[in-house]
């Protein structure tokens, strides 16, 4: 045994009470360094814990708060109804939406029409989550030109032969969807299995895919004409780039949270991608109470890594943070809308939160800009609370980073309204506008379920100006509730 190093370890410690030997003189020092501390990126660009805590400082700017809605202007979408089993005509909530985009992400024009695909049901039945398509006159930019052309997929369209996952689907939730050269309506979104554990199911996500045949009866109408082509693409696999659910139920860890959803296309030299929503996989930077000593996820100094490692170890939110593992996800796919290839993680949030939502990605000026919404009741981060609500973004000059945290800590947009402010808002969505530095951000308003007379419905739109690694919300630009153009 080094008896000599375990002395001058022993003296270490007395050093960093504060106190010397002697007792005669006081002075601080940095703690000593965990044998089990270590640093490594796995390759991948971090949400840090720095960052997260100085974008609190950033509360308040009027570059990055959401713009103050007038309550006694919003209005449910007079389209979004729907006769339930019993025959009764209902008013639906509406919440994640998102537009049939080009593949640069601009809006796509079909045929006259501007459309979008939202989440949408019974306000009364949680678990009536379906993809609807609403569309409108590309010049009418009013709520109430929103028609509703019903659901995407009938019940009967998941019986696929030989698809391993589709039939057992119980919810659909968010994706994207694509303008292909052919004229094409190709859909992708997340098939959510059941959570029924006594079968096996236990709310698996899948991405997955469609084309959506349309056409038109009259000159005022669209009509969804059945899908065709609609598979599954991707799941995880094995685990080792993204935490399958079965990694998820197998680890059993208390507060886990599995996310593997909102696939997003794009597409870059010719090539398909989706960028998702996962948890990061076991090559890759693991969850677990290891990863709390990786200095990766804290940024800044060593000093700092130090003194919030320890708060967070002593913390009532230690459990949270291991098994926090979010990752912004991407995988290459083939012309046919198979997996091509998976690849690693764009960003993670490892010890900061399980979940960072529907991932938006376009190029811009020659750069990538990665957008994803957060909740501040999924964080870890002392300082943040439940009612905080973000649009986080990053920037690259390579669609596979390294990405950078925009603003300086990656905050562009915050409010903290009470969630049952019928203003409150989510699920923030920028559309890049063509020739222009202004994006318009979408979302949807209302908690669902939250009120008798007021649904889920589209937010107000307003500009948010991207130029290099700076955003800014457009002062006095608040548009039409579920506007996606500047114009």
């Amino acid at each position: 045994m080094n008896f000599s190093k375990l002395a001058k370890q022993a003296t270490v410690v007395t050093l960093s009470t504060g106190i010397l030997l002697s007792g005669t003189v006081t002075q601080s020092f940095a703690a000593p360094k965990d044998p089990a501390d270590y640093k490594e990126t796995y390759g991948t660009s971090q949400i840090t814990r720095s960052a997260m805590k100085d974008m609190i400082k950033q509360h308040g700017d009027a570059r990055y708060t959401i713009p103050k809605f007038d309550e006694t202007t919003i209005k449910n979408i007079p389209s979004a109804k729907k006769v339930t089993e019993s025959g009764e005509t209902i008013d639906m909530d509406v919440w994640d939406t998102w537009p049939l985009q080009n593949a640069d992400g601009t809006v796509a024009e079909y045929k006259g029409y501007h459309i979008v695909f939202g989440l949408a049901g019974d306000p009364k039945n949680p678990g009536d989550t379906f993809i609807y398509l609403f569309y409108k006159k590309v010049e009418d930019n009013s709520i109430d030109a929103w028609k509703n052309a019903g659901r995407v997929f009938d019940n009967n369209d998941k019986n696929v032969p030989n698809d391993p996952y589709l039939k057992h689907q119980a919810e659909e939730w968010s994706g994207s969807a694509t303008f292909t050269e052919d004229g094409e309506v190709r859909l992708f979104y997340t098939n959510r299995e059941p959570f029924t554990p006594e079968s096996g199911h236990y709310g698996k996500q899948t991405l997955t895919t469609a084309q959506v045949n349309l056409s038109q009866p009259d000159t005022k109408t669209l009509k969804v004409d059945g899908v065709e082509d609609y598979k599954s693409i991707y799941e995880g696999k094995d685990s080792k780039y993204y935490q399958t659910v079965d990694k998820f139920v197998e680890d059993g860890a208390p507060s886990d949270n599995h996310t593997f959803r909102d696939p997003h296309y794009i597409e870059e030299d010719g090539r398909k991608y989706l960028v998702f929503e996962a948890n990061t996989g076991t090559e890759y930077g693991y969850q677990g109470e290891d990863s709390l000593y990786n200095q990766a996820y804290y940024g800044s100094s060593n000093k700092f890594f130090q003194d919030e490692k320890s708060k967070l170890l002593n913390s009532d939110k230690k459990g949270l943070a291991e098994v926090a593992n979010g990752a912004m996800g991407i995988i290459e796919i083939n012309d046919d809308y198979t997996l091509k290839k998976e690849m690693k993680p764009l960003l993670v949030s490892n010890t900061v939160t399980d979940e960072i939502e529907r991932p938006n990605i376009f190029k811009k000026d020659g750069k990538w800009y990665l957008f994803t919404s957060s909740r501040g009741s999924k964080m870890t981060i002392d300082g943040i609370d439940n009612q905080d609500i973000y649009l986080l973004g990053y920037v690259s000059n390579s669609l596979t980073g390294p990405y950078k945290p925009l603003n300086k800590t990656g905050m562009v947009l915050h409010q903290d309204l009470d969630p049952y402010d019928i203003t409150w808002n989510y699920a923030h969505y920028a559309i890049p506008q063509e020739g222009s530095d202004n994006t318009v951000v979408t979302s949807y308003m209302t908690n669902r379920g939250y009120f008798e007379d007021h649904k889920s419905t589209f937010a107000p739109s307003f500009k948010l100006n991207i130029k290099g690694d700076k955003t800014s919300v457009v002062k006095n630009s608040i548009l039409e509730q579920g506007q996606i153009t500047e114009k």
